[in-house]
């Protein structure tokens, strides 16, 4: 569930998921980490964002989705710049840069964020997790509508169809789509879909900025809390009373699930590769699958694993790397 400013040339991944922005190239900068084992990390970053769909679910039942989603994305912006200020880094400079970023913001943050904010006030937070799933599927079928110079493999279109029957098979597709909520299973698909658009638009216009991975990251959760602040009071009233829960859950969804779980993904990339990295996405809907059920006591139906099984099989065959035409 990447939501933060790209790291530089990684595969489009979901992670509400989504985390997400400018893809890694590997390179370190700033300090690194403490030397604590991947493998350790890679669990954290998996349990951080598979757990990100139970608090929305948490949070949304004491504050509106708008409001969650600022919250998320303020605590967020906080944690990073943070660590911004602790490493005496500087944010980046330019009307353009800060203009793309505003757009990443949005792509990448605040719509997706409030979707699935939104839809889990009417689907579980185990659908919402497969959905996000999707994100691969969607950057897939916007490669071969763009008609980019990335030429994808048989193997990688055969996933993109696996993919979307998987979609099917949760939504119980026999059934006439009545098992789920129709609005809110296309609010969170439509979320996933904005992380893939998000990411493409990043790597064209922020790949090559010069900032660091942590400064854009910063600049760009700092434009989604300018964007929400801005649109939340206008569909929104302020609350009368703030529960604890919902407030602690939201305070976790963006301090742990946006600002420190980018930090761990930048760290895993630097370290072992964004390839390895992104391998988190397909861990995510069993995550969020095992933490509904046992935390939230959602029962889904026996089509909602098995549709996310097939769904998960597609996403890692369109992974399988695109076949980039040679010119002479």
């Amino acid at each position: 569930m990447s939501t933060t400013a790209p790291l530089r040339d990684t595969p489009a991944s979901g992670s509400s998921g989504r985390p997400a922005g400018p893809a890694p190239d590997g390179r370190r900068t700033g300090r690194r980490l403490p030397a604590v084992d991947w493998r350790i990390r890679f669990a954290a970053l998996c349990l951080i964002w598979g757990f990100s769909f139970l608090l929305i679910k948490v949070g949304t039942q004491g504050y509106a989705p708008l409001q969650v989603t600022l919250g998320r994305v303020a605590f967020g912006a906080a944690v990073l710049g943070a660590v911004l200020l602790l490493r005496r880094e500087r944010l980046p400079r330019g009307a353009r840069t800060w203009g793309h970023l505003a757009v990443a913001a949005f792509l990448l943050n605040a719509l997706p964020f409030t979707l699935f904010a939104y839809a889990e006030l009417t689907i579980s937070s185990t659908l919402a997790g497969i959905c996000n799933a999707t994100t691969p599927l969607w950057s897939m079928l916007l490669s071969l509508a763009a008609l980019s110079d990335d030429r994808p493999t048989r193997r990688s279109v055969a996933g993109l169809g696996i993919g979307f029957v998987g979609v099917l098979v949760v939504l119980g597709a026999w059934q006439g789509f009545t098992g789920q909520d129709t609005g809110g299973t296309v609010m969170a698909l439509v979320a996933s879909a904005s992380y893939a658009v998000g990411w493409a638009y990043v790597r064209r216009t922020l790949s090559n900025s010069g900032g660091s991975n942590l400064a854009m990251s910063t600049s760009q959760l700092l434009l989604g809390t300018a964007q929400l602040a801005v649109v939340t009071p206008l569909f929104t009233s302020f609350p009368t009373s703030f529960p604890v829960g919902p407030l602690l859950a939201v305070a976790a969804l963006g301090a742990l699930g946006t600002g420190v779980a980018f930090l761990l993904q930048y760290g895993l990339v630097a370290e072992v590769g964004p390839t390895t990295a992104t391998l988190v996405t397909y861990f995510l809907p069993v995550i969020s699958t095992a933490a509904g059920v046992l935390l939230l006591s959602e029962r889904p139906s026996w089509n909602t694993p098995v549709g996310a099984l097939i769904v998960l099989v597609g996403a890692a065959l369109t992974q399988s790397g695109p076949r980039r035409r040679t010119t002479p």
